[in-house]
């Protein structure tokens, strides 16, 4: 693992964009903006994160910035060892970019998270793994199905558009096979590509992983795993909203004002 997409949540209308890219190449951390903080700006007054004050500046540091460390828990905690098993990841796991990876380095009242490109295996499957998000908006019953489910479950996505706060909001729900309604996928996978592919859904598969139960934190409590079969023009994370703003400069001449 050594790149990390970050994206932002404006409130109330729960837009959403990918503001920069986090990597590492094994002697140090870099972080850059990419395109889609221009856009954010733009359309919902993005400001620069307190820690990268510069839009056009690339960051390095040998240890992992603190606006991310911060959202791992330490490993002299206590309950360190249940963080791991919640991420479904082995006791010897130490990379923070995986850790942040598969926990999403969400924090309560916070606008930011973090998730990795899709990875490619040999026979050319595209793998996610996430947790399915708002659970705290689902009525007891749902919550109790979710205890019930088993590794390898199926679930299906749903894309479903309502009024919220006075805001059209797209969101792609996930569903039992007997349609009870378990959360919802990320905001990164409302990506076109991947409503696309959901239509056609012998390319697309979603199960259970792991459930766990209290008392971890509701946000872990449904882990799942995503492939997707490659191919057809199926490019996640490709556009340009997910290029470093350098380089968009460098293929535009433009400058940032």
């Amino acid at each position: 693992m050594n790149t990390l997409f970050v994206a932002w949540n404006e409130l109330p209308s729960h837009a959403w964009f990918p503001i920069g890219r986090l990597t590492s190449d094994g002697n140090s951390y870099q972080f850059a903006y990419t395109a889609g903080a221009i856009v954010a700006q733009r359309q919902c007054g993005f400001k620069p994160l307190w820690s990268f004050p510069d839009w056009d500046k690339v960051y390095f540091s040998p240890e992992l910035f603190s606006v991310f460390s911060n959202r791992l828990l330490r490993p002299s905690r206590p309950d360190y060892p249940d963080f791991l098993h919640w991420l479904n990841l082995p006791p010897s796991e130490n990379d923070p970019l995986l850790l942040l990876a598969r926990s999403g380095g969400q924090r309560v009242m916070d606008r930011l998270e973090v998730f990795p490109p899709e990875e490619v295996d040999k026979d050319g499957l595209c793998h996610f793994h996430f947790f399915a998000r708002e659970l705290q908006h689902l009525p007891q019953k749902a919550l109790n199905r979710i205890d019930g489910l088993q590794s390898g479950d199926l679930l299906q996505p749903v894309e479903i558009e309502h009024i919220e706060n006075g805001y059209i909001r797209r969101t792609l729900s996930l569903s039992t096979v007997d349609g009870c309604r378990v959360g919802n996928c990320p905001k990164y996978l409302l990506e076109s590509d991947f409503l696309r592919l959901c239509q056609e859904p012998e390319r697309v598969q979603i199960v259970v992983e792991q459930v766990n139960l209290s008392p971890a934190p509701q946000a872990f409590r449904l882990l799942c795993h995503l492939a997707v079969q490659g191919g057809g023009g199926f490019q996640p994370f490709s556009s340009s909203l997910y290029q470093p703003i350098l380089s968009e400069l460098a293929a535009t001449g433009a400058t940032i004002l």
